[in-house]
């Protein structure tokens, strides 16, 4: 039986055959709940994707319900007036968007709905040319790094992970999806297998630092021959690693407890890491082609996005200006 709770949507928490679904879906049938379920759990793999999918057309739903709209009911100039009112930013609103879109186009497939009432809807028109992520200098990067204390096991485990994320261009899911086995010699040489978005293994050889922050960091980690366990855990009271892998919000508080320890901008977060590391390798006369295949960037415009060498000569240009 599907259960209901309000314009809850957290297909995360389906058990056995039960999910939470939203009203506006079991007033429109069993066959229609059953097609919602699958939406989520059938099609959409990555689970961040599912929770930022449910969470918007969770909003969108409850936006419908509380004007009284049933299903069947949905048309262009609903999705249309509800992303006018959206209050986020242009970024979420066109995921919000996608999502909705999404969504309908499965329940069209499955013959619940007779058209996709959001396929028509343009969403908020949006370009950027340079990355919103916070850099830091090579110097802060070092500054943090040498900032960290290495009497502790806590210690170690933090300046290894920052230093993989910055020296392999990797983001933090990847870093904190590696296992044992993914710290590996092959050839003489030293490699990190990533685990990237939608299954993806990417390999990176492990720069020189990386190699020595990780090795100091296993030599006291007492994991022993685990290998199939995960490479950067957390720490109980005792403070002794546990079986469990660290998730991005542990990664993300420590970052932030390190970055003030370190005095570094308050902005600094996970993702700063894989964009300092780009932008040093540019800046140092890196190719642009090599940083993509270096970050498993699908698209070279994403690699470009870390390239702040242009903005170098422009402040040069700006200072000209005399008044």
């Amino acid at each position: 039986m599907l259960e209901t709770k309000g314009g809850e949507v957290d297909p995360a928490k389906q058990q056995g055959n039960s999910c939470w679904l939203p009203t506006i879906v079991t007033r429109a049938g069993e066959k229609a709940g059953r097609r919602f379920v699958e939406f989520f759990t059938a099609n959409i793999r990555n689970a961040n994707t599912r929770r930022a999918y449910a969470r918007a057309v969770g909003k969108f739903f409850t936006w419908c319900e509380d004007r009284g709209l049933e299903l069947r009911e949905v048309e262009p100039v609903t999705v249309a007036a509800y992303v006018e009112q959206h209050p986020g930013s242009k970024p979420s609103v066109k995921q919000c968007l996608s999502a909705i879109r999404m969504l309908f186009d499965w329940l069209v497939t499955g013959q619940i709905m007779p058209f996709n009432p959001a396929a028509s809807v343009r969403g908020p028109r949006y370009a950027i040319r340079r990355g919103l992520t916070p850099v830091l200098t090579a110097g802060e990067a070092r500054r943090l790094l040498d900032s960290i204390e290495t009497t502790t096991i806590i210690g170690l485990r933090d300046r290894a992970l920052i230093a993989v994320m910055a020296f392999s261009f990797a983001r933090i899911g990847a870093v904190l999806g590696m296992r044992m086995e993914d710290y590996f010699v092959e050839a003489g040489e030293v490699w990190f297998r990533l685990h990237e978005k939608g299954g993806k293994l990417h390999c990176v050889p492990a720069h020189p630092m990386a190699a020595v922050y990780m090795d100091a960091y296993l030599a006291a980690a007492g994991m022993g021959d685990d290998w199939k366990g995960p490479l950067f855990r957390t720490v109980g009271r005792d403070h002794v690693l546990t079986p469990r892998a660290m998730a991005s919000n542990d990664s993300l508080k420590m970052i932030k407890r390190r970055a003030r320890a370190a005095a570094l901008p308050r902005t600094t977060c996970n993702h700063t890491f894989r964009a300092t590391g780009i932008t040093m390798y540019l800046n140092n006369g890196g190719r642009l082609e090599r940083a993509q295949e270096l970050a498993a960037h699908e698209d070279i415009k994403t690699t470009k996005l870390y390239d702040r060498r242009r903005e170098k000569s422009m402040m040069k240009e700006v200072r000209r200006i005399s008044i």
